[in-house]
């Protein structure tokens, strides 16, 4: 095949190898999905990402490959990624994006600074979902030094912890084990949350399909509305991950609005599929 131009983007520290699908339909096995997502053997990313054309009036369709070739319903760090390379191409302050999940918006708000329209969270059992009735606040779950997380859909589902502090937190061997717990049947993003103060939280995510990552933007989303509907924070706040920090607001409305750096680390090409 002939050489596959892309670009290494990233939110966060959250990153990305973004394809573009729109003149020509790309269609990638896991498998090479896998191998691109490698990061000794490929270029390396979190999620890859294809922009297609959308048949139902958004700017474009955003598909999200998981770095184990399973597809996402939703990433909040590469819509912002995604709506940044459109506002430049069209010279448009607010891009409309679509994905399996459903439409996002997103507003330029200075250079490489992004806010999505996140839509609004999902809070019943069968929508987050999980494989049977629970209280979302408050769900049957432990492990190791971790209990009693809140859980909703933000495009995907989380499931939240809160915890005092991460010095001793075995966030590598305990979070595939919850990703893959029974209660959710499609797998799940398992959050470990520190509440600083009302508007401040310190995050760590576990994703479904990628593992532990620098920055979650739908994570950070999830912990600001479960750790609002416990009474820990306000309905806006700074979200700590390792890779960097979002702003997060739960508004009166219902939607979640997400603001963070979009930035591109370098262009280059894959030299072949699988």
């Amino acid at each position: 095949m002939l050489p596959l131009p892309f670009l290494k983007m990233h939110g966060a520290g959250n990153d990305f190898v973004v394809l573009d699908g729109r003149e020509t339909k790309l269609m990638l096995v896991p498998e090479a999905v896998r191998q691109i997502a490698d990061r000794h053997r490929g270029v390396g990313c979190d999620q890859l990402i294809i922009i297609e054309r959308d048949g139902a009036g958004a700017d474009a369709f955003m598909r999200i490959l998981n770095a184990d070739g399973s597809e996402s319903g939703a990433c909040g760090n590469a819509t912002r990624c995604v709506a940044a390379l459109l506002a430049e191409e069209t010279g448009l302050q607010r891009v409309n994006i679509r994905t399996i999940s459903g439409l996002l918006g997103a507003e330029i708000l200075g250079p490489g600074l992004v806010e999505v329209d996140m839509g609004p969270p999902h809070l019943e059992w069968g929508d987050v979902p999980l494989s049977g009735p629970a209280d979302t606040l408050h769900l049957p779950l432990n492990l190791g030094p971790v209990s009693d997380p809140a859980a909703c859909s933000m495009g995907n589902p989380h499931a939240t912890f809160f915890i005092d502090d991460f010095q001793h937190l075995p966030i590598n061997t305990i979070g595939p084990l919850l990703e893959k717990n029974h209660l959710f049947p499609e797998r799940a993003n398992i959050g470990f949350a520190r509440i600083d103060s009302a508007s401040r939280i310190r995050l760590r995510v576990w994703e479904r399909g990628a593992g532990l990552t620098l920055a979650c933007g739908s994570g950070a989303c999830a912990a600001l509305v479960n750790a609002h509907r416990r009474g820990l924070a306000a309905r806006q706040a700074v979200v700590e991950m390792d890779g960097g920090e979002l702003l997060i607001t739960w508004a009166e409305d219902g939607r979640v609005l997400m603001r963070g750096q979009a930035e591109t680390a370098f262009a280059g090409e894959w030299p072949g599929i699988l």
